[in-house]
């Protein structure tokens, strides 16, 4: 079993984009592409707390929820 660790610790301050934006004062998420080709998912509000990793397919379908309404993001 792969271990996944807190990819922002690992990650460093580069290489993150604002793939979404909102009208909630600059509070959203942004995202990282990893050597892999795995995704990097925090809350920008909080760039030293946890992000979620997601495969290129399951990034696909949280998106698409994202901007149906379907879906949020809570990391803390």
């Amino acid at each position: 079993m792969n271990r996944i660790h807190n990819a922002v610790r690992t990650l460093g301050a580069e290489g993150w984009h604002k793939p979404w934006s909102g009208s909630n004062g600059g509070s959203c998420v942004e995202v990282r592409r990893l050597a892999d080709g795995r995704f990097a998912v925090r809350q920008s509000t909080d760039p030293e707390g946890p992000a979620l990793i997601f495969t290129q397919i399951e990034l696909d379908v949280f998106s698409r929820g994202w901007e149906a309404g379907q879906a949020s993001l809570s990391l803390s």
